[in-house]
């Protein structure tokens, strides 16, 4: 049971003050009822809620599948930057937010959920979750590059604070390298730092895969989809 007025909060009718008074006004029904009660208690997945004619479905959970592009912040709100959540235009939870996050300059998978036990079981650093990387870097990447990357590196953080072993594979070797590298770890630019710690630039950066998910190739950068039911049962 949930109130009526965070019913369609939640669904993005507006904020509670806003549905209180559309309420009161007399412009929602329930189940075909005029209804000017805001705490009235209603059933989400049972109830028929109709708001000045346009009926308002609940959905308790959405999650979405987005290949973010440069220059978006991952962040709910932002003051000067434009941010994930505003290009998902067809949001119906008011509550989303982003998985983890991906550098303003780096492109590629990014999930946004409410779903918040999901969130946490994926961010835990005791879940192990992987996450593959291709990159483009400035420098010949070597064999010895790639033992150094599975043994893990001291990006800054102290020698007790190294990387846990990633698996890096060379795609390209020249004066710009392809690479792919698969983590299980977050940390702030980790990728861009151990590159650093070798001596090297990362040029270009697009993650593919999280977890279970990865990124559709029909996508392009800025656009999202619903994830799929194979996708969620993956995943949870």
């Amino acid at each position: 049971m949930i109130r009526l007025d965070k019913y369609l909060a939640d669904m993005g009718a507006g904020t509670r003050t806003e549905v209180k008074r559309l309420i009161r006004q007399g412009k929602v029904t329930v189940n075909g009822i005029t209804e000017k009660s805001p705490d009235r208690k209603i059933e989400e997945g049972n109830a028929l809620v109709v708001l000045e004619g346009r009926e308002i479905s609940y959905v308790q959970y959405e999650y979405y599948m987005l290949n973010k592009p440069v220059g978006v912040v991952s962040a709910r709100s932002d003051k000067r930057e434009k941010t994930v959540l505003d290009l998902i235009e067809r949001k119906r939870r008011k509550d989303l937010s982003p998985v983890g996050r991906l550098d303003k300059d780096t492109v590629g998978l990014l999930l946004l959920t409410n779903d918040g036990a999901l969130a946490h079981r994926l961010l835990s650093p005791k879940k192990h979750v992987d996450k593959t990387y291709y990159a483009r870097v400035k420098g010949f990447v070597t064999e010895e590059i790639v033992m150094q990357f599975a043994e893990g590196l001291d990006i800054g953080e102290g020698q007790e604070e190294r990387t846990k072993p990633a698996a890096l594979r060379i795609m390209r070797q020249g004066d710009i390298s392809e690479i792919r590298l698969t983590l299980q770890e977050g940390k702030y630019h980790q990728v861009k730092r151990m590159f650093q710690a070798v001596g090297m630039e990362v040029l270009y950066l697009k993650r593919e895969t999280f977890g279970a998910l990865t990124l559709d190739d029909s996508l392009a950068e800025g656009e999202y989809r619903r994830l799929t039911n194979e996708e969620l049962e993956l995943l949870l």
